[in-house]
């Protein structure tokens, strides 16, 4: 697949290291046909599930390339949050792009920085508004979210998994990931079990991705789950945790799933 050309290296931020600077380089790389493709892809039309989002046209990888020279920069917290609230898609896409690069080096003992980490976390909750398809809640909330949780309650977590917004329950399932990468798989377990009745298929999605991603850590915990679950799981959520056992488990666990 193309990724799209690389930007200029990143000599440019001595020159580019503003918000604008960045909003205005995303611009310049927009593509009226990319964003057909991505409004087709993200559901962008009436009663899809990114009804009113707007796409000029920035594949990921590019916007990834684009913010390389600003990831450095220290781009203050509230010019960050001023522009999560744009219109436009690939915008948002950026800014929690850059919190997600943020909060992870907040978290590694060189860059350790515990207060920017729950200024982060704090800023990311008030704008889940603003958090609203899939790809802005995955590139985000394992280290948004879970990143900042690793050593404290888990409540939030339990909050927007009852959440009436299915990104908000999106959100709750993705930031375990970020949980399972130190080996806490509890949580994953016990959320994936509160949305056995969802009725959204991308919750389906990213509970079995995610019970998936903790089998790896816990595989006895993912067949204690199937064995208690197994029947009632939406198809789409046992299908994805399954995709990593033998071909006798899967269809074992297929035959008695819905």
């Amino acid at each position: 697949m193309d990724h799209g050309p690389e930007p200029a290296g990143d000599g440019r931020a001595g020159a580019l290291t503003t918000i604008d600077d960045l909003l205005a380089e995303l611009d310049a790389a927009a593509d009226p046909a990319t964003a057909e493709v991505l409004a087709r892809y993200f559901q962008v039309k009436p009663g899809g599930y990114g009804e009113g989002d707007r796409m000029i046209g920035v594949k990921l990888s590019t916007v990834r390339a684009l913010l390389k020279p600003y990831l450095r920069v220290g781009l203050p917290l509230p010019a960050i949050e001023k522009a999560l609230a744009s219109p436009v898609h690939e915008h948002r896409l950026a800014m929690l792009c850059l919190l997600a690069d943020r909060a992870s080096r907040a978290l590694k003992p060189r860059t350790a920085n515990p207060a920017e980490l729950a200024a982060i976390f704090d800023l990311y909750l008030r704008n889940t508004r603003y958090i609203d398809n899939w790809d802005l809640v995955d590139c985000s909330a394992p280290d948004v979210v879970g990143g900042y949780l690793l050593d404290k309650p888990r409540d939030p977590l339990y909050t927007l998994i009852a959440s009436s917004n299915l990104w908000e329950r999106r959100i709750a399932l993705v930031a375990t990931y970020g949980l399972i990468r130190t080996g806490q798989t509890a949580d994953t377990f016990a959320l994936a079990e509160l949305v056995l009745g969802d009725r959204e298929d991308l919750i389906h999605k990213a509970s079995g991705w995610m019970l998936r991603e903790a089998a790896k850590r816990a595989p006895d915990d993912l067949l204690a789950f199937l064995d208690k679950h197994a029947a009632r799981m939406p198809r789409t959520m046992l299908r994805y945790s399954l995709e990593r056992l033998p071909a006798e488990t899967r269809a074992y666990y297929l035959t008695i799933g819905k």
